[in-house]
């Protein structure tokens, strides 16, 4: 979206792992700043792919897309996984990244211990209870599919009853979910996090490095605070706002990506 011929260009990277690209509301508030460039993550949308998935290989996909676009370098925005995805690109390419926001994610320490706690206390027993039966079904009817993630969703927004809307509608587009790369990169992430990189992903970040997030995201704010301590960057938190700040708050996201964009392309 806008005018590929300006230089540079903003990446939006999609978090999941396993859904395909949903940041369509978040290009057009800074398109006629700067180019905005979306995939889907292989194995995702309209990126089909069949074997076996690694973060190692998700990282080169970028770099070849960049090679792609004529893109020596980018600025780039990550949500939820896609903060971990753009991490860890800085791990292994920071010449190619002329800024980084890194929007609710990635979260260190023993995050899901609280998350797994919040959650439990925004959803009733019988919704949980009924979460619990979907996941273990070995297969699900399409009915089953949109009400399962449904229930997953609707607890990481501020507000229940919109939070329930704008999770009923994600269950309908943001599909289908490849559930296989959702573990595989999963269990590398835990295997691997980034908890044990930051001294070098600080050393390899570039100098326009912030971080975002929604108070009321039910993965922990301390976390994210952690995050920016070791890292050395400036946090935003966003009040009245779960894990998609730009539903909830849309007029103070949207100024923040503005001015941060602007910077980021004017050198300020």
């Amino acid at each position: 979206m806008g005018d590929t011929t300006r230089r540079p260009s903003v990446v939006l990277l999609h978090g999941g792992p396993g859904l395909p690209d949903y940041l369509d509301g978040i290009a057009p508030m800074i398109a006629d700043l700067a180019p905005v460039y979306r995939y889907d993550q292989r194995g995702t949308g309209r990126s089909p792919w069949q074997g076996r998935h690694s973060l190692a290989r998700h990282v080169e996909d970028l770099a070849e897309l960049l090679d792609a676009w004529e893109l020596s370098e980018a600025v780039l925005i990550g949500h939820s996984y896609g903060a971990g995805l753009a991490s860890r690109f800085c791990l292994r390419h920071s010449d190619r990244v002329r800024a980084v926001l890194l929007m609710c994610g990635p979260f260190v320490g023993d995050w899901r211990t609280e998350e797994r706690a919040e959650r439990g206390r925004r959803m009733s027993a019988a919704q949980q209870q009924r979460l619990r039966e979907l996941e273990e079904l070995p297969q699900r009817t399409e009915e089953q599919e949109v009400e399962l993630l449904t229930l997953a969703w609707f607890a990481d927004h501020s507000d229940p009853e919109r939070g329930w809307h704008w999770a009923a509608e994600g269950a309908l587009r943001r599909r289908p979910v490849n559930w296989s790369m959702n573990a595989e990169l999963g269990a590398e992430g835990r295997a691997d996090p980034l908890d044990g990189h930051l001294a070098d992903l600080r050393a390899r970040l570039p100098a326009r490095t912030e971080i975002l997030g929604g108070v009321d995201d039910p993965r922990p704010m301390s976390a994210l605070e952690s995050l920016a301590l070791q890292l050395g960057a400036p946090l935003t938190r966003i009040e009245g706002a779960g894990h998609e700040p730009w539903l909830e708050q849309p007029d103070e996201v949207h100024a923040h990506l503005r001015r941060f964009v602007h910077d980021a392309v004017v050198g300020r």
